[in-house]
């Protein structure tokens, strides 16, 4: 069973022999030097040209999304409608009320994903190890549904009890998966599902023993979904994203230094257990705003981190990276669910559920015999 789950991340041909001996970097992967002001950057150029890439199709994507409806739009109302404002015309009610609300969740939650998956594969050492593998997602996924099908409270209390919920799962794998003092590694990962596994259940149980009307709600809720998001959902996703994001990308430097094992970590001066509980709590509350803004959105914060990695060919810690790439990723799939040819709004967790499965097969078909 460990050795199913020691799985790594499927090696990345981002450096040569001759990069390796000489020293010498293809044009793509050479270093750009920015500096704005006090503020110094350096970033390879590849990483940039991915960054400038992922943002353009994130806004286009975006705009596509806006313009799609009952109520077609063209790119061009709606650039226009942004750039003016809040209105009370027609174009303006739709676009500020209605559908630009649910393209700016859908840019921060897939941040939010992409970013704590990032930090979770590289504090597990694992290909599998994102937030809806090894508990996080559905933790948060458990106080909400305790929320709508117990209490019956508003969407405010759901989101709330959806982040505490999060963060008290997130305790129990991290203490459960320590030993000898040190956690993360591969007893986070099995730590993870077999708390996952007891909180689905968890949550089949509450939603058979619930009023029908509230567990139908409830079970609408967990197939994550965009419909319907307002500013008051977008708000404190993107407050997380702002917040949390940042601290995980000044963290990147020691996880890469951590993925080299602790004894060179300690080596270099840096903490380890110290630096995973910060990321950790950081990501946890990413995911747990994620899941309160659109309900549990499967594969996308397990894709978005390894696709990065292919696209840079970078073998380090891309939190920015990651963040974008989830962002385009749920964009897509957004895109995707408001074009099938079905007559109901398919909601966006079955379609990146259907999609990631896919990948998935696609990643463990790729890797060393499981």
């Amino acid at each position: 069973m460990s050795a199913d789950l020691r799985t790594s991340i499927p090696s990345i041909p981002g450096r040569t022999t001759e990069d390796s001996t000489h020293g010498t970097r293809p044009p793509l992967l050479r270093v750009l030097r920015l500096r704005i002001g006090p503020i110094r950057l350096r970033v390879e150029r590849r990483i940039l040209v991915v960054l400038v890439v992922l943002v353009t199709s994130t806004l286009l994507l975006s705009a596509l999304s806006i313009a799609s409806g009952s109520v077609p739009l063209g790119i061009r109302e709606v650039i226009d409608a942004v750039l003016a404002g809040p209105g009370t015309g027609r174009t303006a009610r739709i676009v500020w009320e209605i559908r630009l609300p649910r393209a700016v969740t859908a840019v921060a939650v897939g941040m939010a994903l992409g970013a704590a998956g990032c930090t979770f594969q590289s504090v597990s050492r694992n290909a599998l190890g994102s937030p809806d593998i090894i508990g996080f997602t559905t933790g948060a996924a458990t106080g909400a549904v305790i929320q709508i099908v117990v209490i019956g409270a508003g969407s405010g209390a759901t989101s709330l009890a959806a982040v505490v919920s999060g963060l008290a799962t997130a305790i129990v794998v991290y203490v459960l998966s320590r030993h000898d003092g040190v956690s993360g590694g591969y007893r986070l990962v099995l730590i993870g599902i077999g708390v996952s596994a007891f909180l689905s259940a968890l949550n089949t149980l509450v939603l058979a023993r619930g009023d029908l009307d509230l567990a139908t709600r409830a079970r609408i809720w967990l197939s994550g979904s965009l419909n319907a998001r307002t500013w008051d959902d977008a708000g404190p996703v993107i407050l997380a994203v702002l917040v949390a994001v940042p601290v995980l990308a000044g963290a990147a430097r020691r996880l890469d230094v951590l993925e080299m094992g602790d004894d060179q970590a300690e080596q270099l001066g840096i903490d380890p257990e110290r630096t995973r509980i910060i990321v950790m709590m950081a990501s946890v509350v990413l995911t747990a705003a994620a899941v309160a803004a659109a309900g549990p959105i499967a594969f996308i914060a397990l894709a978005a981190p390894q696709l990065a990695r292919r696209l840079t060919r970078v073998p380090r810690v891309q939190v920015f990276t990651s963040a974008m790439m989830g962002a385009a990723l749920l964009c897509t799939a957004d895109l995707v669910s408001v074009h099938l040819p079905v007559d109901v709004a398919m909601p966006v967790g079955l379609t990146t559920g259907a999609l990631g499965g896919m990948y998935l097969l696609w990643v463990l078909t790729r890797t060393r015999a499981l």
